[in-house]
């Protein structure tokens, strides 16, 4: 990340405008979500064009700074948030893994995908309303689960007009069908142990790891899936970057 080249800009540090707020998308705790902005202090008046860009997981906003300034370099108003349970929104290292665990538990609450992307729709609402942002012009992206996340967002929320998700996009009822789940679960490893506690199993099986996505995720391995939610970014303009051996993210599944 931090080699990530900047637009030769004189005396970036100096021009360049930080904004660190939170936005309240819902009651409760993890209704809070804290966003970091980067731009240049320009005197230009016209409206500019956003990235948003998304962390990995057990990362944060903050690790993406190379990238923001990279981008606000460029002319961009640069963006970044803490998914649920994460950077800001987590209070240990383990918080992630607890909340994923209480999703399956009790099935109350969505942090793997489905509540980060109810914060970028409200991040839409607020960005749309800047003086200083073109809301025909914000673009989206994302590592990993944050490439999920972008994808996710995408789909039910037109207002990101071009998406680029990175090593995020996978058929997840594929991986269970063709037996390549097995490295995704692992990413998470934690949570598929519980279930298979819970279902009385010897092993994580193709049962278990459904099981899971259907209870912490519902429709993420049926109607709303790559095959399904992919095609609904059209006509807007759609970049999937994915690693030919990625087994996270078999190119065969899409």
């Amino acid at each position: 990340m931090e080699s990530c080249p900047r637009k030769e800009v004189d005396n970036f540090q100096e021009k360049l405008v930080e904004e660190n707020f939170y936005l309240m998308t819902e009651s409760g705790e993890q209704g809070r979500l804290p966003v970091l902005l980067l731009k240049l202090n320009d005197t230009a008046p016209e409206r500019k064009p956003v990235v948003v860009i998304l962390h990995s997981s057990y990362k944060c906003k903050e690790w993406l700074r190379p990238l923001l300034e990279a981008y606000a370099s460029r002319g961009y108003i640069a963006v970044a948030i803490d998914s649920r349970y994460h950077g800001e929104r987590a209070s240990s290292k383990t918080t992630y893994i607890e909340a994923l665990n209480s999703a399956w538990r009790n099935g109350d609450t969505m942090p793997f995908i489905f509540d980060t992307v109810w914060d970028l729709i409200k991040l839409g609402d607020y960005l749309s309303a800047r003086e200083d942002v073109d809301p025909s012009r914000i673009g989206i992206t994302g590592e990993s689960l944050g490439g999920m996340h972008a994808w996710f967002a995408a789909f039910v929320d037109t207002r990101y007009s071009v998406v680029v998700p990175i090593i995020g996009v996978q058929g997840f009822q594929w991986a269970i069908d063709n037996d390549k789940w097995q490295a995704r679960v692992d990413s998470i490893k934690p949570l598929f142990e519980e279930a298979r506690i819970d279902s009385g199993k010897s092993e994580i099986d193709a049962e278990v790891v459904k099981k899971v996505w259907d209870k912490i995720a519902p429709g993420m391995a049926s109607q709303f899936d790559a095959p399904y939610s992919v095609p609904l970014i059209a006509p807007r303009p759609l970049l999937l970057l994915n690693g030919a051996d990625d087994p996270r993210c078999p190119v065969l599944g899409l």
